[in-house]
């Protein structure tokens, strides 16, 4: 006599799982749909929704990392998309705008080395004299050396441009009469 390995399910079996679902239902069909919403809120009704919960292998957190099966082979080469880097760009600096016209700038800006430094240096030597703190002093007396660097800096370099100004009339006048002109070394 051969064995099957299926199991025969008895009529009695079916008929008392059938009664117990029709009086499930009958008691379901009592229950206001207030009550059911209460039983909801309540947790009762998580029994049935825990198990769609824990199918989904989702993170915890949204800025957690996805947890990735260990058996699932990773792929070797991943692609990875790289985001164009911003260029910063300074308009000072652009082609567009032109390069620095340093006469001009110096013309347009000469009242700041004529009147307005000096008058800035004395202020600041009159606020020195009345001020008693020695750290306010100290930061008066760095911001006046300050000044007077800038001050001393600009003289400087209008004495080399006057200089470099008239060897350039000497030497045009020398190349007038025929004479080899002498160029200078850029420094």
């Amino acid at each position: 006599m051969a064995t099957s390995s299926k199991k025969i399910v008895s009529g009695d079996d079916y008929d008392i799982e059938s009664e117990d679902e029709s009086e499930i239902e009958l008691e379901l069909a009592d229950v206001t749909f207030e009550e059911l919403q209460r039983a909801r809120a309540d947790g009762s009704a998580m029994v049935y929704r825990k198990s769609n919960a824990e199918k989904k292998g989702g993170r915890a957190n949204k800025n957690r990392p996805m947890e990735m099966s260990s058996k699932k082979p990773v792929g070797r080469f991943r692609e990875v998309v790289q985001v164009p880097k911003r260029v910063v760009c300074d308009p000072r600096f652009e082609s567009l705008c032109g390069n620095l016209d340093v006469d001009g700038f110096k013309k347009r800006y000469s009242f700041l080395y004529e009147n307005e430094l000096p008058a800035e240096k004395e202020k600041l030597e009159k606020q020195m004299k009345k001020a008693r703190n020695p750290e306010v002093k100290n930061e008066l007396k760095d911001h006046i050396n300050q000044i007077d660097k800038e001050l001393k800096f600009a003289t400087k370099k209008n004495t080399e441009k006057d200089i470099l100004v008239k060897h350039k009339l000497k030497e045009r006048e020398a190349a007038r009469k025929g004479k080899q002109p002498y160029y200078l070394e850029k420094l």
